[in-house]
């Protein structure tokens, strides 16, 4: 989904990122950032495979900056990752994309078993064929590198659960901890690591990169996901570049939550959203919510002919603070179809798009129930609720970056 429609909010909130990224000391690359960046730089060639995990919904826009001087081989495979947030089509097509680059790829929603367990399967047959070339040794070490909030750690956490219910099956599975440091860690030679390990001895690989552990990173970073070959998983921090140039990059990191949501504000976040909204055909999958008024008869007598205590069942329930339950999720979809349906403007206009965003933030205002209280703005409650909406899939899926389209000569 291309952007120009939205130049507008996109500029605001990539020129207010950008501004924030140059500041020293103020923006989103720290000490802390910079080490990990040099450090895993430095150990990429002591890895068996890198696994560079993207966000489906900007496969382009949350590349790995710090991998672009590597080319793609059989010991890159690149994961677009939170794929249950973009449509099918939008995601093969991607796909195809890198495929044709000579990129090897796979998409993954680490939340989902049964996706994880595809993925684990796959990357065992790689782990094979890389194994009968060049690599003799009984343990493969992979490392996943990427930019903040691509479910790095999400998705490292599902592979070891799968991995480690299959080892203990089959009788290969023992439990080694390392106590951690409390609180939360700013040093990058605080650690704290919780392994899953087979019953034998560590080998030579193994110790390396457990030492790699303790040194760098301040996570739950080792975790054992396969035997035959012995796999274990390294994951790292996620790490930004020190600037980005590009204020569309930068708007699309921070509506998906790469950047942090105070750079810029969640009302203009979730501004940014209704325009990417309404700017699709997203909405209108959404008419058939719009028919509730026409089947509350039918509601009605389904309701009548439910006993007391069931209904007592249904009503307790409900909780109209709660924005993610479904009835209001619902009502959510059907109040932002009939108010960009209904509206007279033209989104192209950018003073169209802000008149109806308004309209729709009023709207959302009741179905949220959000109180009129003079410490906050109801519109940051209000926004609040709708990026989260949006960010779990929620509101429709979105895929942000379009296809590069080849041009002829």
């Amino acid at each position: 989904m291309a952007m120009t429609s939205l130049s507008k909010i996109g500029r605001e909130i990539g020129n207010a990122v950008q501004q924030i990224g140059n500041k020293k000391g103020g923006g989103w690359y720290g000490p802390f950032m910079a080490a990990a960046s040099r450090a895993i730089v430095d150990r990429i060639p002591l890895i068996d495979l890198v696994l560079e995990i993207r966000d489906a919904r900007i496969p382009f826009s949350s590349e790995f900056e710090q991998l672009r001087n590597y080319p793609f081989s059989s010991r890159r495979i690149l994961v677009l990752n939170k794929m249950d947030l973009v449509s099918h089509s939008q995601l093969k097509e991607w796909m195809n994309y890198f495929n044709q680059r000579n990129c090897i790829s796979f998409g993954v929603n680490s939340h989902n078993r049964d996706n994880v367990k595809e993925f684990l399967n796959f990357l065992q047959a790689r782990v094979r064929e890389l194994k009968k070339t060049d690599h003799p040794s009984h343990t493969v070490t992979v490392m996943l590198v990427g930019i903040p909030n691509v479910g790095k750690s999400a998705l490292v956490k599902s592979l070891h659960h799968i991995g480690r219910i299959s080892a203990a099956e089959k009788g290969k599975l023992k439990h080694v901890t390392v106590n951690p440091q409390p609180g939360e860690t700013k040093d990058i030679n605080s650690f704290k690591v919780t392994g899953f390990f087979p019953c034998n001895a560590l080998s030579t690989p193994e110790k390396i990169i457990t030492s790699l552990c303790l040194v760098l990173f301040s996570a739950t970073v080792l975790k054992y996901i396969a035997s035959h070959p012995n796999i274990y998983v390294l994951d790292t921090p996620g790490i930004l570049p020190p600037e980005i140039h590009d204020i569309e990059v930068c708007s699309k990191l921070a509506l998906t939550g790469a950047i942090r949501d105070s750079f810029v504000g969640v009302k203009k976040l979730a501004e940014f959203f209704l325009a990417i909204l309404n700017s699709s055909d997203e909405y209108k999958k959404w008419a058939k919510f719009s028919t509730y008024e026409n089947d509350r008869s039918n509601l009605q007598h389904n309701v009548e002919h439910s006993t007391a205590s069931e209904l007592e069942k249904k009503q307790k329930r409900r909780y109209p603070s709660d924005h993610t339950q479904d009835f209001i999720v619902q009502k959510v979809r059907q109040t932002l179809f009939e108010v960009t349906s209904c509206f007279g403007g033209n989104v192209d206009k950018e003073e169209d798009m802000v008149r109806l965003i308004d309209l729709q933030f009023k709207a959302l205002k009741e179905i949220f129930q959000v109180p009129v209280d003079l410490s906050e703005d109801p519109n940051t409650k209000v926004a609040s609720k709708l990026l989260n909406l949006y960010r779990t899939g929620r509101l429709g899926h979105y895929t942000l970056d379009p296809v590069p389209r080849r041009t002829s000569n």
